[in-house]
């Protein structure tokens, strides 16, 4: 889908141009991650410097058997919501520190933060929340879905 390729595409590369960079995080598309007896692959999985996998080279792993830092769903048409959110809960279960829900349809991004409740996210002006160590790395809601006029 379009729309969703462009929104996976631009906040990758987003994420990467702040975290990865400054060597804190880096941004991985349709990654397999495999935990708790379960396999899931995030839109966008992102993994902490110091977690991600290396093999003996010191290359990353093709194997990334522990749940991401922080991930990030983007909704499909022919997807079903209940499943995709489950998602983000198994994850927060399992370590993940924060996921984001995002409906290009409705525009809206929900965020579920291991600390506190969900919050839903509508308004152009609004700053998504993001896990602690990647502060240096702000969006709003108008900045996310303004790729999708581009």
């Amino acid at each position: 889908q379009g729309k969703h390729s462009v929104l996976q595409r631009e906040l990758t590369f987003s994420i990467d141009n702040t975290l990865k960079l400054a060597k804190v995080a880096r941004a991985f598309p349709e990654l397999r991650c495999t935990f708790g007896g379960r396999s899931i692959v995030p839109d966008i999985a992102i993994f902490l410097a110091n977690r991600i996998p290396r093999d003996e080279t010191g290359e990353i792993a093709n194997v990334f058997a522990l749940a991401p830092d922080w991930m990030i769903e983007i909704l499909s048409p022919e997807q079903n919501q209940t499943k995709v959110i489950d998602k983000i809960l198994y994850a927060l279960d399992y370590g993940c520190q924060m996921g984001w829900f995002l409906d290009p349809s409705e525009q809206l991004v929900i965020t579920y933060p291991t600390d506190s409740r969900s919050r839903s996210f509508y308004q152009s002006n609004e700053l998504l929340p993001v896990p602690e160590w990647a502060q240096t790395y702000q969006l709003t809601v108008g900045q996310l879905f303004g790729w999708l006029l581009d």
